[in-house]
């Protein structure tokens, strides 16, 4: 990411601010960057490095050919300093380290940038000793925690950086951006609509996994619609083995949710906005089929099934459960 423009097409308010704070030369001295990955949070934070270090910005824009942002751009500056999670936290020593960086003098000019990634992951010891840091900043300085888990962040830290948060990607842009990676468009349809972190959809294509469990899923709608006494079968012999953790069950209880309202644009005349873009014959008879009161009625049975899950009753019992309302009507 080179310029705002770029940011402000996701996340216009963090452009915004941060472009305002550029221009007026107002940057607080610590943010924290919160939200879902994926959301542009790095991209934002070493853009902001670099307007920051910049000799000649424009328009807050970082020049990109000054010396400061040639070496920012490379990952090089000495004075930007990036810390990264050693094994499965950060560690004090870490933050010593950049305490004792920062009592040099700057070796390109008196600013001094620092971003922390996965800040929520900084050992008790390591998010202490950064909060004196943050308590007295020496010189020009700027910092960047960067975090998808704001609520495990200490209070007192986050008091002391200015928040700014990252929306979640729209669906369309989940799935242009998986589409333009080169997976499969009918199912990073469903991906994203199951999850707006581009991360966490890109993981669903692992080993195949979306493509698997959409096929199960369509399968016991089928069943359930045609064969009714043969959808408990596939429930325990194909569906349960498929999602069998609590996590899991929960993203079939939303392919189904997907399926059902896609049964209910079709009946309401809005094909374009299907998820299942490549059932569309399937979704035509079943909206011939089913009722509006019918399709209701079973939307409430998946969203309560969700509820039920997320109190702790055993995944199987809500899917049996679930069929026998699909059934009943």
């Amino acid at each position: 990411m080179k310029h705002w423009q770029e940011l402000e097409e996701t996340q216009p308010t963090v452009a915004r601010v941060l472009q305002n704070s550029v221009i007026r030369k107002r940057l607080a001295h610590a943010y924290l960057f919160e939200g879902g990955r994926g959301t542009g949070k790095r991209a934002a934070a070493f853009l902001l490095a670099k307007a920051f270090l910049c000799e000649q910005t424009e328009a807050a824009n970082p020049c990109l050919t000054c010396r400061e942002c040639r070496r920012a751009e490379s990952g090089n500056h000495p004075d930007m300093h990036v810390i990264h999670p050693d094994g499965a936290t950060i560690k004090v020593e870490q933050i010593r380290q950049l305490k004792k960086e920062f009592s040099m003098r700057g070796m390109e000019s008196q600013k001094k940038v620092y971003v922390v990634e996965e800040a929520d992951k900084m050992s008790v010891g390591a998010a202490n000793s950064l909060l004196k840091f943050l308590e007295e900043p020496e010189g020009e300085s700027l910092a960047m925690l960067l975090t998808t888990n704001a609520y495990q962040m200490l209070p007192t830290i986050l008091s002391r950086a200015q928040v700014m948060s990252f929306a979640p990607l729209s669906p369309d842009r989940v799935t242009r951006a998986l589409v333009e990676e080169g997976y499969n468009e009918k199912e990073a349809g469903i991906a994203a609509k199951l999850t707006s972190d581009l991360t966490e959809a890109e993981q669903f294509f692992e080993e195949q996994w979306i493509s698997q469990a959409r096929e199960k899923v369509i399968q016991l709608i089928d069943d359930l619609i045609l064969r009714p006494f043969d959808s408990f079968i596939t429930l325990h012999e194909t569906v349960i083995p498929f999602f069998p953790e609590r996590e899991t069950v929960q993203t079939a209880l939303d392919l189904m949710m997907l399926w059902y309202r896609d049964v209910l644009r079709v009946q309401v005349g809005q094909s374009d906005a299907i998820v299942y873009i490549d059932q569309e014959e399937m979704l035509s008879k079943q909206a011939f089929q089913l009722s509006q009161g019918k399709l209701g009625n079973n939307l409430q049975a998946v969203m309560d099934a969700k509820r039920r899950v997320n109190a702790n009753v055993s995944p199987q019992l809500v899917m049996e459960q679930l069929l026998l309302r699909l059934q009943e009507g």
